[in-house]
C-alpha cells in the first residue's frame, strides 16, 4: 500500500486541534489585504464564499468564475445583498470570467481561490493555484478517478513545498462536536475498535430539465451529479463526507480491500445520467477491521445519516455524540458549531500566522476511498487499494467543448470493468 506518512507532517495535527480563536483575533504576522476569487458559482459556491469573507476582516471578493454566465451573476446578486459581507465584494464587470477557461482567469486575479465547481474539473484547476502560486479551499471531492487523485496528491506536495495553504471541504473535521467524538474514539473511549458501521442514505437531488438548445455536453454539466467524469457517482460527491468520517476515526489508515454491490432501482430514467441510486460496501483494514457502508438517494425511503463505532469495551454513536460502556460520555459543548464557518476561519488564520494548513493527503485519499468503493459496486469484484490508486483510468474529456458527448451504458456488476 502506498504510504500516508510521506508528506504533510505535522498538518494534520494543525488541522485537527480545535482552534477557536475569534477569525479576526489573531496576531497577524500577514496583515495585507487578500484577495478572493470563487470558481464555480452554484450554491455551494456562493456559500464558501460568504463564509471565506466573514472568515477576515481584511479580504475582498475581486473575481468570479463559471462556465454559465447567468450563475455568476446570480452568485454576485446574492452576495452583493449579504448583510454579513455585502460590502467586501469588490467583483467588476471585467472581474466576472466565463468558459472553460475561466478557473485560470479567476486563480491569476487573486491571492486566494475558492475551488467550487464540479469535482471532474478540480485536478486541473488545483495544478493551476499551485503553479500560480495561491492559496486553496478545495471543496470535496477532489477527483473523480484515479488519474485525478494522482494528480492532486503531486499538486499537493508542491503546495506544501510552496507554503501554500489547502483545506479541504471534507467539513466534518472543522466540526469541533465531532473532534472531540473522534479524539476520545481515538483515545480509546471504546476500546480497541473491532468493526464499524456507515450510511449516507438520502433523498434525491435535483435535476434540471433539458433545454433543446443544449449540447450533450452543456446538458452534462448542467447535471453534474449523474455523470461519473463530473461528480464520480454519489458515493464520491456526497458520501465521502461518511467516509472520511471512518478513515479518522482510524487515524487516517484507509483499507486495503473493498467488495460490495449497487444499481439503479429509482432513479432508472436518462435524465439522470448512468450513475447507481444505492451503494453498499464492506470496507477491509489490514488488522481485519471492517466498515459496512451503505448509501442511497432515493426519495420516500428511510433516510440516516451516521456512522456508528463497535469496540471491545463499548460502542460510540457519531450523531449523538456519545460513548456508551465502560467509559460513557455524551458531548457536553457549547455555542455555535459551524463547520462550514470553521474551516475558513483556520484556512485563513494559518495563511496570516504563516503556518498554512495543507489538508491535502487526507482529502486525496478520502476520495479514491469512494472511487474505489465505487469500482467494487460497478464490477461487482474485490477491489484492493493498490488497484485504485495505480488504476489506468482518466474519465475526462480529451477536449473540452460544447457539443455532443455520449454517455456511458449503466454499469452492470460482473460485466463492467472496474472504473
Amino acid at each position: 500500500m502506498a504510504s500516508r506518512r510521506d508528506f504533510l507532517t505535522g498538518t494534520a495535527a494543525l488541522a485537527g486541534a480545535a482552534l477557536t480563536l475569534n477569525p479576526v483575533a489573531y496576531a497577524a504576522a500577514d496583515d495585507r489585504k487578500l484577495k478572493v476569487g470563487l470558481i464555480g458559482c452554484g450554491g455551494r459556491g456562493t456559500g464558501a464564499a460568504e463564509q471565506a469573507l466573514n472568515a477576515d476582516s481584511n479580504v475582498e471578493l475581486t473575481a468570479l468564475g463559471d462556465l454559465f454566465g447567468e450563475k455568476a451573476q446570480a452568485c454576485l446578486k446574492r452576495l452583493q445583498n449579504s448583510e454579513l459581507v455585502g460590502k467586501k465584494v469588490k467583483v467588476t464587470p471585467e472581474s466576472i470570467f466565463t468558459g472553460f477557461d475561466c478557473y485560470q482567469k479567476v486563480t491569476d486575479a487573486c491571492d486566494v481561490v475558492l475551488l467550487c465547481s464540479p469535482p471532474g474539473f478540480r485536478p486541473k484547476q488545483i495544478e493551476y493555484a499551485v503553479a500560480a502560486g495561491k492559496h486553496m479551499f478545495v471543496e470535496k471531492p477532489i477527483a473523480t478517478d484515479s488519474a485525478g487523485v494522482r494528480s492532486v496528491l503531486a499538486s499537493c506536495k508542491k503546495a506544501q513545498e510552496k507554503k501554500l495553504a489547502v483545506v479541504s471541504g471534507l467539513c466534518w473535521r472543522y466540526h469541533f462536536g465531532t473532534r472531540e467524538t473522534v479524539k476520545r474514539i481515538q483515545d480509546g473511549g471504546v476500546g480497541q475498535i473491532v468493526a464499524l458501521q456507515s450510511q449516507y442514505n438520502a433523498g434525491e437531488l435535483w435535476h434540471v430539465k433539458r433545454d433543446p438548445a443544449w449540447s450533450d455536453m452543456e446538458y452534462q454539466i448542467r447535471n453534474w451529479l449523474y455523470f461519473v467524469w463530473l461528480s464520480g457517482d454519489h458515493i464520491n460527491e456526497q458520501a465521502i463526507h461518511s467516509l472520511d468520517k471512518i478513515a479518522w476515526i482510524l487515524k487516517d489508515q484507509y483499507p486495503v480491500k473493498a467488495y460490495g454491490m449497487g444499481g439503479r432501482q429509482k432513479r432508472t430514467g436518462p435524465e439522470f445520467g448512468h450513475i447507481f441510486d444505492h451503494h453498499s460496501v464492506v470496507y477491509e483494514w489490514a488488522n481485519g477491521v471492517r466498515c459496512f457502508f451503505t448509501c442511497r438517494q432515493q426519495t420516500g425511503t428511510f433516510t440516516e445519516t451516521n456512522d456508528y463505532v463497535f469496540g471491545s469495551e463499548g460502542n460510540a454513536n457519531w450523531g449523538k455524540k456519545t460513548i456508551t460502556g465502560k467509559n460513557n460520555w455524551t458531548y457536553k459543548g457549547q455555542g455555535p458549531d459551524d463547520m462550514y464557518q470553521n474551516e475558513h476561519n483556520e484556512f485563513f488564520q494559518s495563511i496570516r500566522a504563516g503556518n498554512p494548513i495543507n489538508n491535502g493527503e487526507y482529502m486525496c485519499h478520502s476520495t479514491l476511498m469512494a472511487i474505489m468503493g465505487r469500482m467494487a459496486t460497478y464490477s461487482g469484484k474485490i477491489i484492493t487499494w493498490d488497484q485504485a490508486m495505480n488504476a489506468d483510468v482518466d474519465l475526462f474529456p480529451k477536449k473540452l467543448e460544447f457539443g455532443p458527448y455520449p454517455v456511458p451504458p449503466v454499469a452492470v456488476p460482473g460485466v463492467t470493468q472496474a472504473y
